[in-house]
């Protein structure tokens, strides 16, 4: 191990077994997110400072059942573990376990230990399993195990200094490990034996263990070349070894060793009712109250983004306010004044306001994940999605999608049926994400009155949570047509662990919302900020001849008419608007949009948003501060006073505003999930099926709206 890097631990157990809150509540603010080497799936590290000075680097892997991995998220733990000049291969394992259901985590336990990289086992969930009467005696599991054994809690923060302490011994284990004896717990066999020789003629390992599973692996380990692959194949075809077989017969093995161990380790006190979970269960699982019970707390979602965010979006809106008017105040009137008043500050401060909301969003959505709630969903549409060609995995992809279509393509890696995470890849997009929130939130006030309905409703709430149930069923339809597309034999299962319900950790939530938040801050913040660079200038310039013909044509119109001053600026800003270069670029597609009910403003704003769907409302917002001598109007007054001059009518009215809507709905503006659909497919084919269906589905539907209500 070199001596000029910290020592990296990894925090490795099964899924909902508490790992990522021991992460949280080991590391909490000093985190970092990045993507694995070569992949596409965050990757949380943290820094930690131990007692004796010790900095040790914490990596947070994605949950894995067994070295035997099912979905592409398990692969990654397996890619890593079993190579160890892998950048992220750990001098040391954190091993976390449920300590409720200790028996189902000791498989991957065992098959770690094998490793022979020095590790340690922490029992979480301990105040849980204090209250249901369960106890562990500790010295027999660390017997079994021949490593360190502590209970801790997360929720509580018990022993988390404790762990702290331990994880000292275990860096000088890690120090040691040259001379430490090791405990196997499961007897290799003679044709297992005959794998690991083989393995080790092609692939640097460090134990036997490792090569067991480059045996059964290498035909999708990525560290293994592409001819050495082909090469351990034909030594193993001569050979009787069975992957399939000797996969279960070593699960069976280490199962019937630890099982009577564990069993004798555990101390239960008082009676066998059915727990707080089972009797929860029953009905939040229940075929029919289940389904109304998560139809009721997506409706709470939407009406509390409308109704919490309010008074923090005026907040917001009047901040940009006052900067763009003290930035007017102390700066001369010159170029670079208007290009921070009308172009930088503008456009972001059309994007920020929608922050309360997109937070209001990712807290909610957390907050269930973390009570455990969201496991249950999938549980509980797993037979209605395999109806239309997806998963009981899909409902977390697209509930996720509801935040940001991005992750939630990047979750289907835990759908192990390619047909079905393909399926899931192709229709997530069609959920309506955090992005299309702040086009939703500025649309749907021209659709639908500020008004409270069926007895204490808001009515934009409700038409907010329509908008979503539209994307969704679009997704299903979407789904059932690529089921009847798509074939494949292979045969679909779902394996998931519904894990305790517990009180969610205010840490947990907070910094998932920071980090989510801050993503979108940071993400959209430096596009729109190019971007409102980019608009001002073409916005505020255009060909000599067309802006002197616009200023001269304006002189006479105002003239003409005997304008007042604030008419007479208005009315020139807008001209040479149009005669801009930003203008000709509108009026260029403003024939194929026509058709749809928007203007060649709206055309412009529909270019730019393909780099993000948020930037629709920053584009407006730039575009009406460059055209309008108003700074005290905010761009949603600003679009409710615009008129269409060929009609008279407002531009954005019902039908204009519904077709708009129903484009956004549908479209796939976002070139990132474009690009992260070709990374998870590895082919340009299906990102371009992708964006073509939508986009058809976007302008067929906007098209009927506006020629339905127009």
């Amino acid at each position: 191990m070199p001596q000029d890097r910290p020592i990296k631990i990894a925090i490795i157990g099964n899924p909902n077994s508490g790992k990522s809150s021991l992460f949280n509540a080991l590391t909490g603010l000093n985190q970092k997110i990045s993507n694995y080497p070569g992949v596409t799936v965050d990757k949380k590290s943290g820094a930690i400072t131990l007692a004796n000075g010790e900095r040790v680097e914490l990596i947070d892997f994605p949950g894995i059942y067994s070295l035997y991995p099912n979905s592409s998220d398990e692969k990654i733990v397996v890619e890593t573990l079993t190579n160890p000049q892998n950048e992220n291969y750990p001098d040391a394992i954190i091993y976390v376990a449920a300590s409720l259901e200790l028996e189902k985590h000791f498989l991957l336990a065992t098959q770690l230990k094998e490793l022979k990289i020095p590790m340690l086992l922490c029992l979480t969930m301990m105040d849980i399993s204090v209250a249901k009467g369960i106890k562990y005696d500790t010295s027999a599991l660390t017997d079994y195990l021949d490593i360190a054994v502590i209970e801790v809690s997360s929720l509580t923060g018990v022993n988390i200094d404790g762990l702290k302490y331990q994880m000292i011994d275990l860096i000088n284990a890690v120090r040691q490990q040259n001379t430490t004896t090791w405990k196997n717990h499961h007897k290799l066999s003679q044709v297992e034996q005959e794998v690991i020789q083989i393995s080790r003629e092609y692939a640097v390992v460090d134990t036997d263990y490792q090569a067991l599973l480059i045996g059964h692996h290498h035909q999708w380990l990525e560290h293994i070349d592409a001819a050495d692959r082909i090469n351990i194949s034909a030594k193993l075809g001569q050979t009787d070894f069975n992957s399939i077989k000797n996969q279960i017969d070593e699960t069976l093995g280490r199962f019937n060793l630890f099982t009577p161990v564990i069993q004798r380790a555990t101390e239960r006190i008082g009676d066998n009712k059915k727990s707080k979970t089972e009797r929860l269960d029953n009905i939040i699982t229940h075929r029919i109250f289940g389904p109304i019970l998560f139809f009721a707390l997506m409706l709470f979602i939407f009406q509390a983004i409308y109704a919490w965010s309010e008074a923090p979006m005026g907040w917001i809106e009047g901040l940009f306010e006052w900067m763009s008017g003290w930035v007017s105040s102390v700066l001369p009137d010159a170029w670079y004044t208007s290009l921070i008043t009308d172009g930088i500050i503008a456009g972001l401060g059309g994007i920020m306001v929608f922050i309360p909301q997109i937070a209001i969003l990712f807290l909610l959505i957390t907050a269930l994940e973390e009570v455990g709630y969201m496991s249950r969903a999938v549980f509980m549409f797993d037979n209605i999605m395999q109806r239309f060609g997806l998963n009981g995995r899909s409902i977390v992809a697209l509930i996720s999608g509801g935040a940001c279509a991005i992750p939630a393509i990047m979750s289907t890696r835990t759908i192990a049926n390619w047909k079905e995470r393909l399926n899931t890849i192709m229709v997530t997009p069609l959920i309506s994400c955090s992005a299309r929130i702040p086009v939703y939130t500025v649309l749907i006030g021209f659709v639908v009155p500020a008004e409270t309905v069926w007895g204490g409703f808001n009515a934009q709430g409700l038409a907010f949570m329509g908008l979503y149930i539209l994307s969704i069923v679009a997704a299903l339809v979407s789904a059932w047509v690529f089921k009847m597309v798509l074939k494949s034999d292979e045969k679909s299962f779902l394996m998931i662990e519904l894990p305790q319900y517990k009180k969610p950790l205010l840490r947990n939530v907070l910094l998932t919302v920071k980090e989510k938040v801050g993503t979108f801050i940071i993400e959209a913040g430096k596009v729109i900020f190019v971007l409102s660079i980019i608009l001002w200038f073409l916005a505020s310039y255009g060909p000599s001849d067309a802006m002197q013909r616009a200023e001269a044509e304006s002189t006479t119109y105002i003239t003409t008419n005997q304008l007042d001053e604030q008419a007479a600026e208005d009315y020139l800003a807008s001209q040479k608007l149009e005669a801009s270069y930003a203008g000709h670029l509108g009026k260029f597609i403003e024939p194929a949009i026509r058709p749809l009910g928007y203007d060649w403003k709206m055309g412009i704003a529909l270019i730019t948003s393909f780099a993000a769907r948020e930037i629709f409302v920053g584009t407006m917002a730039t575009i009406y501060s460059v055209g309008s001598s108003d700074d005290e109007m905010t761009v949603r007054e600003q679009m409710a006073a615009e008129i269409n001059p060929i009609t008279g009518e407002k531009q954005y009215n019902f039908a204009s505003s519904l077709s708009l809507l129903l484009f956004y709905v549908f479209a796939l503006q976002c070139l990132s999930t474009l690009a992260v659909t070709k990374r998870e497919t590895k082919s340009w084919k299906w990102p371009i099926i992708q964006f073509l269906y939508m986009g058809i589905l976007a302008y067929g539907s906007a098209f009927m709206a506006y020629q339905w209500f127009g």
